[in-house]
């Protein structure tokens, strides 16, 4: 049976608890309900340079696959040596691979345990192993009509974009899905030049650019953040330098995009935050901070 409620409910302090009968309807609100109301106690409050800084991981990569589309279409239109390609690239790579070391004073490379001869080994096995098949890369898509080629190295592309690690913890992030579609890319590019060779410079471009340029960033960004500002201040500029050459319409929309991610986007980000309203109180679900990784298989 359900037990009426004394009507004088003055004199009676409501309190939160089951164990003791109140008088109080069992759908009482009281005035103090409200006195434990926190608002926005979790939320991170960014700063606009700071998000114009982590933007650059996203202007760094769209830059990486303008530069290699815009290197492509120089070799298909015979504007670019092969040789001349594979000269610059090499001696990039050499560069890059001496500062990876000087930037932390070689700290990594004592973590890793990894000698140069091994990454010698693998740097050569690489371009044996890619030289050797570059007859069947560039007769591999053969029976593919040349839409169809452009079409999946745009949609491998993009997915490279959507999938690489830009630092965040999501699930969608995967660095290894990423790069192989960014390879496969660049394979069906390169069967369409003119001859083998192009097709070996083509992948090998690509492994510098979409894989060994973004290590080096990654310590540039964690070491040196200056320079990593300065790097990718100039890397943007000779994108938009290689694609004015091609199309001045192209070159203006990417610039817009550039903009419009390192600026408008942390913008409105910042502009956002004034109308975060999230409520925490006694209503919440509990939360176990204890560190329960050792009860866990």
């Amino acid at each position: 049976m359900y037990a009426q409620p004394v009507t004088n409910t003055k004199e009676a302090r409501w309190q939160k608890i089951l164990y003791e009968r109140q008088p109080f309807p069992d759908n009482y609100v009281d005035r103090r309900f409200l006195e434990e109301l926190r608002k926005n106690i979790y939320a991170r409050k960014y700063q606009y340079w700071a998000v114009v800084f982590e933007s650059s991981v996203v202007v760094q990569q769209l830059c990486s696959v303008c530069v290699f589309v815009v290197i492509w279409w120089y070799m298909d239109e015979g504007l670019l040596a092969p040789h001349w390609l594979f000269g610059t690239g090499l001696a990039s790579s050499l560069i890059g691979y001496v500062l990876f070391d000087l930037i932390d004073g070689g700290e990594g490379r004592k973590k890793s345990r990894r000698t140069r001869w091994a990454d010698l080994k693998s740097a050569l096995v690489f371009i044996t192993f890619t030289y050797g098949f570059s007859p069947v890369l560039k007769t591999l898509t053969e029976s593919v009509s040349t839409d169809t080629i452009y079409a999946m190295s745009v949609f491998m592309l993009l997915g490279h974009l959507i999938f690489f690690d830009y630092g965040a913890n999501a699930a969608i992030v995967s660095s290894t899905l990423s790069l192989n579609m960014a390879i496969f890319a660049s394979v069906c590019l390169a069967s369409r030049l003119p001859r083998s060779l192009h097709a070996f410079i083509m992948v090998t471009f690509a492994i510098q650019i979409f894989a060994l340029w973004p290590m080096l960033q990654k310590k540039l960004k964690a070491c040196t953040p200056r320079s990593y500002v300065g790097v990718t201040l100039l890397f943007a500029f000779s994108a938009l330098g290689g694609l004015l050459s091609i199309s001045a319409v192209g070159a203006i929309l990417f610039a817009l995009l550039l903009l419009s991610i390192s600026c408008l986007c942390p913008f409105y980000l910042i502009r956002l935050q004034l109308f975060k309203e999230n409520i925490h109180g006694p209503w919440d679900e509990a939360e176990i901070k204890e560190d329960l990784s050792r009860f866990l298989s």
